[in-house]
């Protein structure tokens, strides 16, 4: 087993306004401007950067979530909550402006999306920031989407992630296109660039032909972070070979431990270190004082939920069973293959088979946390908790979701953060001046060749 010591845990910040609690905006202490005000991100990043997290992360969707069923769209107020949001590449490169040492990761799908446009304006973030820009590569889980994009039906999952493999191609080699003194801007001479340290790209496959070169000079970090959160066997496949960091959903240590095993054994396979891919699943913390605060605070949470809510929001993962047409307090019916999340789709069906969990209780459950490991208590033992993973290799660190803003943000840096310091297993201080270098990933020169 690696010391833990020689290796720091890393901590991101899910920041899914307006809670990833599916009622946590209905909480008395919620903030309900966290998901269009800019000022509010500006606290809440900042907050985090103050507990020295590695990265703040902002999941996008192109579309209104839900909403390709017009009709129950329009009867549910509640989803509503979940539908508004600032687009996040364009977020963080204004946080990049009012931030100094965290990291800025946004999502842009490689399903509705072009290479140069994604190359082009993950590069300029990096630059903004001086190097603590990252890239979330989705392939879009839900089918909403196909609808804004000129199709009837959502891109099926196999081809999704052939094209996603082509796109993270594409977008690493604009990244090189410049090496980086390659402009040496010389006034004397003549000679803003040394023609011999570009590089056309000259890429032509099966999804994109692109020319090159990016007209953005090399990044700060070389290129910036790369995050994925597949869970599927091509999902899998594709992290291994291009991610730095992988957002997972893991609710038991052995799985956990077989699944940043199998990464890493499959990053080294492409001429990786096991170091260059770190392993966060998502953790929902509920703090309190004593554990019976801490439990009541969740068993309040989880009362704000209407009776069917946890419901709706399963429907997208069950291939088409409509679960409202089951008894609720019976067990969940086999479901249809699905082509938005099939490693969601498994973490259900998984959940509700070993816990014998009726329809009711495995919604509520997805419904506080998305499906992520939830866990509840004092500071001491939410620490104590993050630390057994870590320690037994189930995580490298973890992707820290918060069930609403600002207050929760606030306990966890304040409160579990210390402890982790304590106990010698998170920072002090910001160590580097790039995410990459902070992350403790590799440069781009030992990567291995696209």
């Amino acid at each position: 087993m690696t010391d833990p010591y020689e290796r720091q845990m890393r901590l991101g910040a899910f920041l899914f306004t307006p809670g990833n609690h599916a009622a946590g905006w209905r909480h008395p202490d919620a903030d309900l401007e966290t998901d269009m005000a800019f000022r509010k991100y500006v606290e809440l990043v900042r907050l985090c950067e103050r507990g020295k997290l590695d990265t703040v992360f902002f999941q996008d969707t192109a579309a209104v979530s839900g909403s390709a069923d017009a009709e129950r769209f329009r009867q549910s107020g509640f989803v509503r909550s979940r539908v508004a949001q600032l687009e996040p590449a364009s977020l963080i490169a204004a946080l990049a402006a009012v931030t100094e040492r965290i990291g800025l990761i946004a999502t842009a799908t490689t399903t509705y999306n072009e290479p140069y446009h994604v190359a082009r304006r993950f590069a300029t973030v990096d630059h903004i920031s001086g190097g603590r820009a990252g890239w979330n590569l989705v392939t879009s889980q839900i089918e909403d989407e196909a609808g804004n994009f000129g199709l009837s039906a959502h891109v099926d999952h196999a081809l999704r992630y052939e094209r996603a493999g082509e796109f993270f191609d594409v977008v690493a080699g604009l990244w090189d296109s410049w090496d980086a003194d390659a402009f040496i801007k010389d006034k004397a001479a003549s000679r803003f660039f040394d023609p011999s340290k570009l590089r056309y790209l000259d890429h032509a496959g099966p999804h994109f032909k692109v020319r090159g070169p990016l007209n953005v000079a090399r990044s700060p970090q070389g290129r910036p972070i790369v995050s994925q959160a597949g869970s599927s066997e091509a999902g899998r496949a594709l992290a291994a070979r291009t991610a730095d960091l992988v957002f997972t959903a893991q609710l038991d240590l052995d799985d956990a431990r077989a699944f940043q095993a199998d990464l890493k054994r499959r990053a080294v396979a492409h001429g990786r270190l096991p170091s260059d891919i770190k392993i966060l699943p998502g953790i929902l913390p509920i703090i309190g004082s004593t554990e019976q605060e801490a439990r009541a605070r969740f068993e309040a949470l989880q009362d704000l939920l209407p009776a069917d809510a946890g419901v709706q929001s399963l429907l997208r993962l069950t291939g088409g069973i409509d679960l409202t047409r089951y008894p609720l307090d019976g067990p969940l019916p086999d479901l249809n293959p699905t082509n938005a999340a099939k490693g969601r789709q498994k973490l259900l069906v998984d959940l509700a088979r070993r816990g014998n969990l009726s329809i009711r209780q495995v919604a509520r459950y997805f419904a506080a946390a998305g499906g992520h490991r939830i866990i509840v208590g004092t500071p001491e033992q939410v620490a104590d908790a993050m630390e057994e993973w870590f320690l037994a290799e189930g995580a490298d660190g973890y992707n820290v979701m918060f069930p609403y803003f600002p207050g929760p943000v606030r306990d966890f840096v304040e409160q579990v953060v210390p402890v982790l310091q304590r106990h010698g297993f998170f920072r002090f201080e910001y160590e580097f001046p790039t995410l990459r270098e902070n992350l403790g990933v590799s440069p781009i020169g030992r990567r291995a060749a696209v």
